[in-house]
């Protein structure tokens, strides 16, 4: 099936998840995960209307960004005002772990991190955005699971992070991102699901932009719904098993 109608097929699930949950579809975003996949693809799946993207990796962005530079349109330096193209340029989030010493080249290739997870990573990439003239904004990676192969900050670190947060006045706080173990159960994912919305829900008085919770994909979105997701991260039911070195 071509990506476009795989977009449609996942978009119409999305909605369904949101009749049962009695939620309005306009409210959850749909992020299409297109790591390890060629700039052809996102090519295709923007000309199908998709505008939300995202990657894994600084690296392979920079490359495959080159390609798409006509769809996701970069401010120029010093400025905060963004080049468009006539359609509504689109965005790519930053949704695998960041290294420090690729703090500064993806704040200023992606829209937003969503991986964030110390207080040494924040303040570099505050740096970077402040050399931008640019706000960038960032979700909260939180480890919720017990699984090596996680990443995120620990629970009880997320308030201290976030009252460190505040001088940092070029990043804003969107809200908390979490990836459950896999289970092929869907509601094996729903405590994990929980527990980061209450988290949300316990700092929205600190911080009241800290709206988002980005969790759910594939095999657990319509669950990831049901607990309050603002952005479910769909790969392989949009662009198809990946292939990989």
């Amino acid at each position: 099936m071509s990506i476009a109608s795989n977009l449609e097929r996942v978009q119409n699930q999305i909605a369904e998840a949101c009749a049962r949950a009695h939620r309005d579809p306009s409210t959850v975003a749909l992020m299409a995960v297109s790591k390890m996949h060629p700039a052809e693809a996102v090519r295709e799946a923007y000309e199908a209307g998709q505008r939300l993207f995202g990657e894994n990796r600084v690296q392979e962005w920079q490359t495959k960004r080159a390609e798409l530079s006509d769809l996701f349109a970069l401010p120029p330096s010093g400025s905060s005002q963004s080049t468009r193209s006539p359609s509504p340029a689109a965005q790519a989030h930053l949704i695998g772990p960041l290294q420090n010493n690729k703090t500064a080249k993806a704040a200023e290739i992606f829209d937003a991190i969503d991986t964030l997870g110390s207080l040494k990573t924040a303040e570099r990439l505050n740096a970077a955005a402040q050399s931008l003239s640019k706000t960038l904004r960032i979700l909260i990676e939180v480890k919720l699971s017990p699984e090596d192969t996680k990443h995120g900050l620990a629970p009880e670190d997320l308030p201290a992070l976030l009252r460190a947060l505040q001088p940092l006045t070029h990043l804003q706080p969107r809200g908390l991102m979490t990836v459950p173990p896999f289970d092929e159960n869907p509601e094996t994912a729903r405590p994990y699901f929980q527990h980061l919305r209450h988290l949300r829900d316990e700092h929205l008085t600190l911080y009241p932009t800290l709206t988002d919770l980005s969790m759910g994909m594939s095999n657990d979105f319509a669950v990831a719904i049901e607990e309050g997701s603002t952005t479910v991260r769909i790969g392989t039911a949009i662009f198809g098993k990946r292939t990989y070195a």
